[in-house]
């Protein structure tokens, strides 16, 4: 069942949501520090969770996800999600192991809610995999849509926000993205200038959705013809032999 108005802010139920699990796929070196932060807990809960990214295979999982298109998308090797959001989980107080959010808490409506409900359900560590405030304003894709990164930045919860509404023992790491990320992210291509010439790229990145498409095609313009020139490669391309790149992705683990 579509709900009548997404659940957070973005759309998935509409043409941009439907191959978006294809281009953010679990990736394995992202997976082992989430993995590693959830403990040894045989029970959790995954919240916002899309596609089933990050979810163990080897523990209970229950998946919670508000988007009819995303529950679709989960693979034959994924729990069937609960049709449910972040800021009223249908469980009762410390029934699972841990909890994980992954790549999800700048869009819920509402932040305290939400991350309240996710400490209330878990007796044990809180993991979220986010982005800090300042995400992206020292990526190079700020010098083609510069309005598309001060929307993203607006997105962003800031991490001292969450961890205070998380309370308990807080921890953030900064977690390092490799060069051939399958999870795509926008800074999953800091070195594969040419991926965001591709709309279908684009489209798995919820930071555009707001943005005026004319807008984006100037920006995206200006890219091709730097790639072109090697105007790009001049500035940046130091960034194509880099094989990790520590930007604005944090992991947030509350114990």
């Amino acid at each position: 069942m579509t709900r009548p108005e997404p659940a957070g802010d973005y759309d998935y139920e509409g043409q941009r949501g439907r191959a978006y699990a294809k281009r953010r796929r679990t990736d394995p070196r992202i997976e082992d520090v989430v993995h590693k932060a959830l403990g040894h807990g045989r029970t959790l809960i995954n919240v916002g969770a899309g596609g089933g990214s990050y979810e163990p295979g080897d523990r209970y999982v229950v998946a919670v996800e508000p988007s009819a298109s995303m529950r679709a998308q989960r693979g034959p090797d994924r729990v069937p999600a609960i049709d449910a959001v972040a800021e009223d989980l249908p469980f009762d107080d410390g029934v699972f192991d841990a909890a994980m959010a992954m790549i999800t808490i700048h869009q819920w409506r509402d932040l305290t809610a939400g991350l309240r409900e996710l400490r209330r359900v878990s007796r044990g560590p809180v993991v979220i995999l986010t982005f800090t405030e300042d995400s992206l304003s020292d990526f190079w894709l700020r010098e083609y849509v510069p309005k598309m990164v001060t929307f993203e930045n607006s997105r962003m919860p800031p991490i001292e926000h969450v961890a205070s509404l998380l309370g308990g023992d807080v921890s953030v790491e900064p977690v390092p993205i490799p060069f051939d990320c399958v999870d795509g992210f926008i800074e999953a291509y800091y070195g594969r200038p040419e991926a965001f010439l591709d709309p279908a790229v684009r489209a798995a990145q919820s930071a555009w959705a707001s943005i005026d498409e004319g807008y984006v095609e100037l920006g995206m313009t200006a890219l091709r013809t730097d790639l072109e020139s090697g105007e790009w490669d001049k500035h940046f391309g130091h960034l194509r032999t880099q094989q990790e790149y520590f930007g604005s992705m944090r992991l947030v683990i509350a114990r």
